[in-house]
């Protein structure tokens, strides 16, 4: 949270406005993930990680996001040996995002 308090600088409205668009978005982005994967779309599942990313890296989760990062590329030559601990991280932004 340390990211996004310093983008909001102090402006409460701000900062909850950008944590309700991260607990609208992740979800559907995560869905959207599974659905690619289980299609075996990896390209598709590669984008949707590029996104994910993304708010990982809002988080402050930097192991988590080098993770993101290698689970990307390999999805671009076809091949997710990441996936399972991709997922956990997933599940675990899950289950924070309630709490928040």
């Amino acid at each position: 949270m340390n990211y996004i308090e310093s983008l909001a600088d102090g402006d409460l409205v701000f900062k909850e406005k950008l944590i309700s668009i991260i607990k609208f978005e992740f979800p559907q982005e995560k869905t959207y993930y599974l659905q690619a994967l289980k299609a075996k779309n990896f390209s598709e599942a590669a984008k949707v990680v590029h996104k994910l990313k993304n708010k990982i890296s809002m988080f402050g989760l930097e192991i988590s996001y080098s993770l993101a990062l290698l689970h990307e590329e390999e999805l671009k030559i076809n091949r997710c040996d990441q996936q399972l601990s991709f997922e956990l991280v997933l599940n675990c932004i899950s289950n924070y995002l309630k709490d928040i």
